[in-house]
């Protein structure tokens, strides 16, 4: 069982228009802040000013990216240099999947200024997991016309309640010992005499899952797949670019309708939804929010930029 890094979990929309931006949406960007872990999803153009606006900084490690579609990696070219200006130091990889190692090669060399820090590409296939220091991100296929990712978040999971009146009856006194207790250490007890050994599982419930945050990237709903790692998500990120009057132009366009995100986030149980990559033919989410809320009935959101959504720790099943 990994440790978790940190209690906050945030997530960042720093765009979320669809394939062109409005003067109220950026083009698609989001950042999770896990901890004192930075991780950016897609990049699309002018994603840098509104980090600054966000005052997010730029201390991510590793950047994401759902799909080479202009809309969704053209910020990273002048992000990079602004990092390099910036004397950044640290290593950045970006993830993604068919062709990363040949778009990373081209965007170093559209940089032509030397970059002061090593940039790495690292190819994704859906169904693989990557594994950190206390999550892991799950690759899924989408369907877009082109070779995309659905990527998963998912912290490790955490352990049980602390049953503190059984450490009691145990002999364990309220101190740094429970401490031991919760951190997964057995400790040892001198109970009249004799030594006796109290573990964890003496004290501890059973583990409980870790928080969880789906990102579907442009897609047709891919329900059946993102069920294997992203049932009971915290928090569905769908594309929604659609209501549902352009369901014809949805699927032609293979993207997905803000009631067909619904539908996915029902399947899912997700706690929350919040609709995504609004097209510029809207100049509100409003029929947006009335379609997914036909479908489902959890907590609902389209964010507009800048928006930033806390997931709290809560108890639910695991899979």
């Amino acid at each position: 069982m990994g440790i978790i890094a940190g209690e906050t979990l945030q997530v960042f929309f720093l765009g979320t228009s669809g394939a062109l931006p409005t003067i109220s949406r950026s083009l698609p960007c989001l950042l999770i802040k896990w901890g004192s872990h930075d991780l950016l999803f897609d990049c699309g153009e002018g994603a840098q000013r509104q980090m600054m606006k966000a005052r997010t900084g730029f201390s991510f490690e590793s950047i994401f990216v759902t799909h080479w579609h202009a809309d969704h990696f053209l910020g990273i070219i002048g992000l990079i240099q602004t990092m390099s200006f910036s004397g950044r130091e640290e290593p950045l990889t970006i993830y993604g999947p068919d062709a990363v190692h040949e778009m990373v090669s081209d965007i170093k060399q559209i940089c032509r200024n030397r970059i002061k820090f090593q940039i790495e590409s690292k190819r994704v296939r859906p169904g693989e997991t990557l594994i950190f220091d206390g999550y892991s991100i799950h690759p899924i296929a989408t369907d877009h016309g082109i070779p995309g990712l659905s990527y998963i978040f998912e912290e490790n999971m955490r352990p049980g309640r602390f049953d503190r009146e059984q450490a009691i009856a145990l002999g364990v006194r309220p101190g740094p010992l429970f401490g031991r207790l919760q951190r997964g250490e057995d400790i040892v007890l001198n109970v009249e005499g004799l030594e006796q050994v109290i573990s964890p599982g003496m004290v501890m419930g059973p583990p409980r899952p870790g928080r969880k945050i789906i990102y579907s990237g442009d897609t047709r709903p891919i329900t059946a797949d993102l069920l294997d790692h992203g049932e009971f998500a915290d928090l569905l990120i769908h594309d929604a670019t659609f209501d549902d009057a352009e369901i014809d132009r949805a699927r032609e366009f293979m993207h997905s309708t803000a009631g067909e995100a619904g539908e996915v986030a029902t399947a899912l149980k997700a706690g929350r939804l919040a609709l995504f990559h609004i097209s510029t033919r809207y100049t509100s989410a409003e029929n947006h929010l009335l379609d997914a809320r036909k479908k489902f009935t959890g907590e609902l959101c389209a964010p507009d930029d800048l928006t930033m959504l806390d997931i709290p720790f809560i108890d639910r099943p695991c899979p």
